[in-house]
């Protein structure tokens, strides 16, 4: 297969059958109605008055091919005019559980300029049950294949300014069909798509407008849909060919969506698919029985971007580039884990003027970036990403004499330098020479390692950390710096790495692009050593969706202080450890204090008098303790929280010898602790002092 199929588009048999040739209208010039129509109908088939509006029957009234009159009245009540000037909307108003629109046949293609097709209307959507716009929300409304049909296409957009949101696509192929036809998608972009089975043995037909790019449709934008899986996630039963199509359209933009499961590629391009945007999608296991690669751009993709994607576990390339005119950017994605089924790169360039920055691109059987030299293909510049086991180069320049099908998939590994101006022609990027260090190892100086080589003059050399393990080349792990070449093409850089660190380089010609990856050199010791670095445990990446993070915690809030207008102590009567009426009462405050605040522990402090020997009173101390202790116990105080520290005669309440300085010191002191660690405002009481 190769390009110029595509340009066969534009041929088709007179005699099939006309599919969808109405014309998209500018919308500021159109005479179209516009509606705010709500989808309450699951049902798909002919177009009818009945009770509920169809998607069909939606699409056809913003196209203008059919009128609400032509309806029943509750249909007519789904459909609100709106102001001149303003795109039709169509929302969703479907029934709990029947939420699944099965097509019979193709849906008419949308000619209204600026229509929105919006899944999110639908009651049940959740918009916030997503954290990583790469994997938006899970749809509610889906859009498939009816049981025994067979549909092409999902949604088919010849229009300026379409907006399809939150839908869940999937299961739109056909069967038995020659290879060289348009291909069956979720999604179809053009001006005016060609019938389902054009190929490039089909005659001209003009009303293709392939050469007329004014008419190709403007700025479309695909988002938060699911493509290829249904709502719950499962693998389809059946899946879909090919996700997102652009055959003839500019400045569509594809962002946020999940494209998975695919027989062939999740987005591919045809004709013509200048400024096209694709970022933030999660574009997961495509390519399972087709076109193999991820993403797919042919034909006319001037000003195109894709980043901070992540495209992982694709049975190909993350991206291929096949004869593609016009300079890509492609910066910011994660491009792991592919080439499941066929050893390829993970990025391959075809073309001139790409720029391939700030990726990680790793876990390949294949190199991570090949540049191809059939068609020549210069001044692509490949800086500031990241890899990680490949089996293959970091970057790979083939050699024009080396053609064969796998140098289109996997590189043809290490180039000598260049010896003839004739390799400029013949090699990717122009051949520019890959650095080369002046040795193996530099012996690493008091604080700083100088590292020296050669590369084409004036040229940029981006210093990398290499750290796993391979000889002479090895992925290049993390950037370290830039130096330019002097005019001879010397370079030198003077660095603080620790011996036992290897490096590597590629070197940058504005004029030709990127090199090949320098063969690895090692940082020695002083002593001219090679110290093993410990290794820094690397965490696989992933295909799957981030974890949700932990659930915040609920800050507690700031504790009071608790203030206990209780009273601390009890008395007792001279020689005596029985609880009076009076220190009951007394008691039963402190109990309830303690119940009401499950944090409270206590210390009895038991105390006497100084009439008596020491150990008496000890004794005596304790015995008023253990009293207060169990009246506590029988209130339902728990055991644990309570401690009997008996004091004797050692702590008087006061100094004096009167009768009711005695009766002071008769007593069991309460000391609160508030496991919380806060302070308690105690109230002393003499309320049950009980004087001789």
């Amino acid at each position: 297969m190769n390009q110029r199929w595509w340009i066969g588009y534009g041929a088709i048999a007179l005699g099939l059958p006309a599919v969808g040739l109405a014309i998209a209208p500018a919308l500021g010039q159109s005479t179209i109605a516009t509606y705010s129509m709500r989808v309450t109908s699951a049902e798909d088939g002919p177009v009818q008055p009945d009770q509920g509006l169809t998607l069909r029957e939606a699409i056809e009234l913003a196209n203008g091919t059919l009128i609400p009159e032509q309806l029943s009245e509750a249909e007519q009540a789904l459909v609100q005019p709106l102001p001149v000037g303003q795109g039709s909307r169509i929302g969703f108003d479907l029934s709990a559980g029947q939420t699944t629109i099965a097509l019979v046949d193709l849906l008419p293609e949308i000619v209204a300029p600026e229509l929105v097709i919006d899944g999110t209307t639908q009651a049940g959507y959740d918009a916030e049950a997503t954290y990583d716009p790469k994997f938006p929300a899970a749809p509610v409304v889906s859009l498939t294949v009816a049981e025994g049909s067979e549909v092409a296409r999902g949604l088919t957009i010849a229009a300026d300014g379409v907006t399809v949101r939150g839908l869940s696509l999937y299961g739109f192929r056909t069967s038995e069909r020659a290879t060289q036809t348009t291909p069956p998608s979720d999604i179809f972009i053009s001006a005016l798509a060609p019938p389902v089975d054009a190929s490039p043995l089909s005659p001209a037909l003009e009303l293709f407008r392939l050469d007329q790019p004014d008419l190709a449709p403007r700025g479309v934008v695909i988002e938060q849909n699911w493509l290829g899986l249904p709502p719950d996630g499962e693998f389809p039963t059946v899946p879909s060919a090919f996700g997102v199509t652009v055959f003839n359209a500019v400045e569509t933009t594809v962002r946020n969506n999940r494209i998975q499961n695919h027989d062939g590629s999740a987005i591919i391009t045809g004709f013509r698919a200048d400024g096209l945007q694709v970022s933030e999608n999660a574009i997961i296991g495509n390519g399972l029985a087709g076109m193999p690669d991820a993403i797919r751009l042919e034909g006319t993709i001037a000003a195109s971007a894709i980043t901070d994607n992540l495209i992982c576990a694709n049975d190909g390339s993350g991206i291929y580039l096949f004869k593609s005119e016009g300079a890509t950017q492609i910066s910011g994605n994660a491009i792991q884990y592919n080439g499941r089924r066929f050893e390829r790169a993970a990025v391959y360039l075809m073309g001139s003027d790409h720029q391939l920055s700030d990726n990680f691109i790793g876990y390949q059987p294949g190199p991570g970036v090949a540049v191809t030299a059939y068609p020549l293909s210069h001044r692509n510049q490949i800086r500031g990403n990241r890899y990680a086991e490949l089996d293959g180069l970091a970057i790979d320049l083939n050699t024009q004499g080396n053609t064969e099908v796998q140098d289109f998939q996997k590189g043809d590994g290490p180039n000598p330098p260049r010896n003839s101006h004739h390799r400029r022609r013949e090699t990717g990027n122009a051949a520019i020479n890959a650095p080369q260090f002046d040795a193996y190892s530099f012996a690493s100086g008091a604080a700083e390692v100088t590292l020296t080589g050669t590369a084409d003059p004036g040229s940029e050399v981006d210093l990398y950390r290499v750290t796993e393990d391979g000889f002479p080349y090895s992925p290049l792990t993390e950037p370290l710096g830039t130096v330019t070449t002097s005019p001879e093409g010397t370079f030198s850089a003077s660095l603080a790495l620790p011996p036992g660190t290897r490096v590597s380089a590629i070197a940058t010609d504005p004029e030709w692009g990127t090199s090949e990856p320098a063969a690895v050199a090692a940082v020695l010791a002083a002593d001219g050593t090679q110290p093993d670095l410990p290794a820094t445990p690397v965490e696989p990446p992933s295909c799957n969706p981030p974890t949700p993070p932990p659930a915040p915690v609920e800050p507690p809030p700031p504790l009071e202080p608790l203030r206990l207008e209780i009273p601390r102590n009890v008395h007792f009567a001279l020689d005596r450890s029985n609880i009076s009426a009076e220190s009951a009462g007394v008691l039963d405050q402190i109990a309830a204090a303690l119940l009401e605040y499950p944090f409270l522990t206590v210390e009895l402090h038991g105390h006497t008098d100084p009439r008596a020997s020491n150990a008496y009173n000890l004794a005596l101390s304790e015995r008023r303790s253990l009293a207060a202790r169990e009246y506590l116990i029988r209130k339902g105080v728990p055991l644990e929280r309570m401690r009997i520290v008996p004091f004797g005669e050692t702590q008087r309440r006061s100094q004096g010898s009167g009768r009711v300085d005695y009766a002071r010191d008769r007593r069991v002191e309460f000391i609160f602790t508030d496991v919380r660690g806060l302070d308690i405002i105690f109230l002393n009481q003499e309320a049950d002092l009980q004087l001789e």
